[in-house]
């Protein structure tokens, strides 16, 4: 039986270790060949395990049955220079992209501190060179491979933050960024076949959010330290099915709840339990599919 996935290429961003690394795990596992980025060459690079030849390996032995694999690529996504040389490399060694999935975010040790902006440095602004400004430039390049084969997929990782206060105003700056841009792009993409569309996950059982949940979630915003949290493979479950979804540009130019849309795909999490959304608590999306809502602005 062929693999879901098998013959299609993809690219998760940040994907040493986190939400990154269990996306591209999914998608491997299901017959993909998977272009894996990070900045971690080494164990012991980061205070956290994980590298990103570790998740090509990984990959590797998860998509054994199915095809699926993963290539390694060190890459910092805020410098445009390495972004453009992936791109050229995925162009060489596979010569077309259908899934890119942006993960990869600066998050600056300060996160969880209470103080106001003001009294943070303006270091923090980082997370918009590499969370929103890499987003949109991953997207570009993507979007030319992706529009030329009039097919495609364009996810960008999200979260709840986009309407809730959680941890500051980059935070959630980045996030409400993330939403638009994947709404516009669905504008711009659609005579294409290209979807793009953003996902907020809840609390998801990171490496770094297990260290935070364990030394530091009196300062974590209740309403996350609060959630039972997902996998990190959940959310590549939901995107799996999207890749395959022949019906996906109906959804394009949408912010979605991942918790909702694995209800609606019949998805759990790895460990059989389903996730909740966390609406009722931290809000609804802004943004519904193109194809649905008066977006164009004609």
């Amino acid at each position: 039986m062929t693999a879901p996935l098998s013959g299609k290429v993809a690219l998760v961003t940040g994907a040493s270790r986190g939400i990154g690394k269990g996306i591209a795990l999914v998608l491997a596992e299901q017959g993909a060949t998977v272009f894996v980025t990070g900045r971690t060459l080494n164990e012991g690079d980061y205070y956290l395990p994980g590298t990103v030849g570790g998740t090509a390996a990984e990959c590797d032995e998860r998509g054994k049955q199915s095809g699926g694999k993963g290539i390694a690529v060190a890459c910092d996504h805020g410098d445009d220079a390495q972004v453009a040389a992936l791109f050229e490399t995925i162009e060489r060694e596979a010569g077309r992209l259908d899934i890119l999935v942006n993960s990869a975010t600066h998050l600056p040790d300060n996160l969880l501190e209470p103080q106001p902006f003001w009294e943070k440095p303006l270091s923090d602004l980082q997370m918009w060179r590499v969370g929103a400004r890499s987003y949109y430039t991953a997207s570009w390049h993507a979007a030319k491979m992706m529009a030329r084969q009039k097919s495609g997929l364009i996810v960008m990782i999200s979260g709840y933050t986009g309407v809730t206060y959680t941890y500051g105003v980059v935070f959630g700056g980045t996030k409400a960024l993330v939403d638009r841009m994947a709404r516009d792009m669905a504008i711009e993409l659609e005579p294409y076949g290209v979807a793009a569309l953003s996902l907020w996950q809840g609390l998801t059982l990171t490496e770094k959010a297990q260290d935070n949940l364990a030394r530091a979630s009196d300062k974590m915003t209740s309403s996350v330290a609060g959630q039972a949290g997902s996998s990190v493979e959940h959310p590549g479950r939901v995107i799996a099915a999207m890749a395959t979804d022949p019906q996906i540009m109906n959804r394009s130019g949408a912010t979605y709840i991942t918790a909702e849309l694995a209800d609606e795909y019949g998805i759990p999490d790895i460990d059989g339990r389903w996730v909740k959304s966390m609406r009722a608590k931290r809000g609804s999306p802004l943004w519904g599919p193109i194809r649905e809502n008066d977006y164009h602005g004609k």
